[in-house]
């Protein structure tokens, strides 16, 4: 990677402290990346081939560049982003990064523009300052690079230090790209990109052909997904399929974090969803229920379950239906933990062979609820800030306000959750450059010693990452 060009970037401004955070920061600097969520596709690195042109790679895909634009105007047709039924959009890439850089000012203070500008230095050696002016020339030395072999994803992930990746893949994914990988020695059990289960499609009753997702997972499965019993099954083959896979974890997105226990009622409920007949309520509930159901499956299986709650999904309901699912139509909403979260942890949260790993889109939570909740169960853990929450100054209050309660060492470490292949070593080392400084702070403090900071930083960017979920050791 090309040396910084900005070296105390995050970094504290009081120069004691900055001076401890440098120290600090170094030891973690070029430490392997553990990317334990993310949605990048696997096919890009099974397939290895050479990216497309700059917009299609930066901004066509990055909903958290589109919808800033669509605020202010900027239809996302103009800025390439597919349509569900096909109707004509900007395929021109140099057009479409004229259009981005006549309004690269929306972006002045976002963790947005933090990343990109990470990503065309520290990536691509690139160094001009984007503007309206400089459109041309940027994208012209950004598809320069593209256009040289080590630019393409393999190499990359070579250069990026990318220990293990971890994809996410719904239960009716054939894992035919990760089996490409397997066989070119890059996936399967303790490999260095691996699937994680991802079931929302088939229990989300909302979710789009829900009815027709569950039918194609008993003909995948061969289980009869017309009953609740052979619904179960089906959903333990695939796991089994998955960690044979090399999957370690699941991942689940609901809209809260209510878990409950339904009991007979649940294939009742089941029953009535499958006929067309769901009442309302019914999708919460059976979405909380199937929580349980997936704590003991992860008791039987060991994959670690992470929990992704609190995001009103489609809010902005014509973007969805011009364009579809994840490209900036979604929300956070209040999210409540400590009942939500009981029957489970009833259940399960003092079993240490179950891990939960668990997010927010609520930092109004984080000292309230969350950091106690982690401090109190043994199969609780806290996961990163992420998606809205994935900023600088997030991931320090988040430092400062769960550390208190939950310490260090009932969080799991930074994930980058991230579709932007090129921005995985961006997001880390923002998270790591935050680190320094909280801990720098705790040594300027006499509250930490140096020795132990050292430690700590380690643990937060490599190793606790790596225990938590489950990853073995990588060459």
């Amino acid at each position: 990677m090309p040396t910084s060009t900005r070296p105390d970037l995050l970094l504290p401004a009081e120069p004691s402290q900055r001076a401890l955070a440098r120290e600090l920061y170094a030891l973690v600097a070029r430490l392997p990346i553990i990317s334990p969520h993310g949605h990048v596709d696997p096919a890009l690195l099974a397939e290895d081939q050479p990216f497309p042109d700059p917009a299609q790679l930066l901004i066509v895909p990055d909903h958290y560049l589109t919808r800033m634009l669509f605020s202010q105007g900027v239809l996302p047709a103009e800025l390439g982003v597919p349509t569900r039924d096909g109707t004509p959009v900007q395929t021109d890439g140099r057009r479409i990064w004229r259009r981005f850089a006549e309004h690269w000012h929306l972006f002045r203070g976002t963790p947005s523009r933090l990343w990109l500008e990470q990503t065309f230095t520290e990536v691509f050696g690139v160094d001009t300052r984007l503007s309206p002016q400089t459109a041309d020339e940027v994208y012209d030395a950004l598809a320069a690079r593209l256009a040289e072999p080590d630019f393409r994803p393999r190499a990359l992930f070579e250069r990026f230090n990318i220990e293990v990746l971890a994809t996410t893949e719904s239960p009716l994914d054939d894992l035919g790209r990760h089996a490409k990988l397997a066989a070119d020695g890059w996936g399967g059990p303790g490999g260095r990109v691996v699937t994680t289960f991802r079931p929302d499609n088939v229990v989300d009753l909302e979710f789009g052909d829900w009815a027709a997702n569950v039918d194609r997972l008993g003909e995948i499965t061969g289980e009869d997904t017309g009953t609740y019993a052979g619904y179960l099954a089906a959903l333990r083959s695939r796991r089994e399929a998955f960690i044979a896979a090399g999957a370690t974890s699941s991942d689940h997105g609901h809209l809260t974090a209510r878990t409950v226990d339904l009991g007979a009622d649940a294939a009742a409920l089941f029953d009535r969803a499958r006929r067309g007949r769901a009442e309302p309520g019914d999708t919460e509930a059976f979405q909380a229920h199937m929580l349980l159901e997936f704590a003991r499956m992860s008791l039987d299986d060991g994959l670690v379950m992470q929990l992704h709650p609190g995001a009103v999904r489609n809010h902005n309901r014509w973007l969805y239906a011009r364009h579809g699912r994840d490209v900036g139509g979604d929300v956070p909403q209040v999210t409540e933990y400590v009942h939500a979260l009981a029957p489970l942890l009833d259940a399960y949260g003092n079993d240490p062979r179950l891990r939960v790993v668990l997010y927010t889109l609520d930092e109004d939570t984080f000292t309230r609820e969350l950091a106690p909740l982690a401090g109190g169960y043994a199969a609780l853990l806290l996961g990163a800030p992420w998606w809205f929450l994935d900023s600088p100054e997030v991931l320090r209050r988040f430092r400062e306000t769960v550390t208190e309660t939950a310490g260090f060492y009932n969080t799991a470490g930074f994930v980058d959750d991230t579709r932007a292949f090129c921005s995985i070593p961006v997001r880390h080392d923002v998270a790591r450059r935050i680190d320094a400084g909280f801990l720098a702070r705790l040594v300027a403090e006499h509250r930490l010693p140096m020795d132990e900071a050292a430690e700590t930083i380690v643990d937060l960017a490599y190793r606790l990452p790596k225990k938590v979920f489950k990853f073995g050791e990588f060459s």
